[in-house]
């Protein structure tokens, strides 16, 4: 009868992780989810190629894609942080409580990681996980000081995760780095999709912040890639005549809605701007 059982088991169907939807880990205000049904049919003749992501932030279209090489890249060295943990199998032990003296005891204790310059490690991507997660609207942001100030937040239940094994086979053959844009190793066949920080005044998604003259950098610096390139961003008057100037193809999305740090959830308008494809 055991014998019976455990053939019956060895025959149950194996269920492949790569073919399983996989949602991003990380609430990420400005996600780009929901412009996959866009991105889609761009890859789909590309998908032998690497992804490059220069922005890579909730890695909604990392995930939405699973692209088998990739190099995701972020500014936010916390965020690369708990990506690099997640692939190496991080498990969280830390108390995870929707709480207000829980959230700034272990917001202090994360902001004191970084400044003892102890932000690259497994309670740090464990804090960071655990605010992402609690704090206002999954807001990411720093002060000048480089320590994370978003408030506790206002939601009446939150679904934590402490176990990430379902990530690991995909985030294999994916190399995380944080670094600026222009010093990653692009080859020149890669397909970059970028989705740098928003052309609004709100820059402090990390204590560098993101200017203007950031926002011509990135142009300038995809403009070069003669390989299949991807570029999202709100379509002010200025980035929509930055980018057809440099040469790229535009259209105009509406976004289903945009968190702003006031927590402004009105629709907006993306440039969505493409070339070599």
């Amino acid at each position: 009868m055991a014998a019976r059982a455990s053939a019956v088991r060895r025959q149950e169907p194996r269920h492949d992780t790569a073919t399983q939807p996989l949602s991003p880990p990380l609430k990420w205000a400005g996600g780009k989810r929901w412009q996959l049904p866009h991105v889609r049919p761009l890859w789909a003749a590309h998908a032998h190629r690497r992804l490059v992501e220069p922005f890579c932030g909730g890695l909604a279209i990392a995930l939405g894609l699973r692209p088998r090489r990739a190099l995701l890249n972020d500014l936010n060295p916390h965020l690369i942080n708990f990506y690099a943990r997640l692939k190496d199998g991080l498990r969280i032990d830390l108390r995870l409580e929707n709480n207000r003296t829980v959230f700034y005891t272990h917001r202090a204790r994360f902001n004191a990681l970084v400044h003892d310059q102890c932000a690259r490690t497994d309670e740090a991507a464990a804090l960071f996980y655990y605010l992402n997660r609690t704090c206002y609207n999954g807001l990411c942001r720093f002060n000048s000081a480089g320590e994370f100030n978003v408030p506790f937040g206002q939601y009446a239940r939150i679904a934590y995760a402490r176990d990430f094994d379902r990530y690991r086979s995909t985030f294999a053959g994916w190399e995380f780095s944080s670094a600026d844009f222009e010093s990653l190793a692009v080859d020149a066949g890669d397909f970059i999709y970028a989705d740098p920080p928003y052309d609004v005044e709100f820059t402090k998604y990390a204590k560098e912040g993101f200017s203007w003259d950031d926002q011509v950098r990135t142009a300038e610096w995809l403009s070069r890639h003669p390989g299949p390139t991807v570029l999202v961003n709100q379509a002010t008057d200025r980035i929509c005549e930055l980018y057809r100037d440099l040469g790229f193809e535009i259209r105009i999305l509406t976004a289903p809605r945009r968190i702003s740090c006031t927590g402004d959830r009105r629709p907006a308008r993306e440039i969505f701007a493409t070339a070599h494809l």
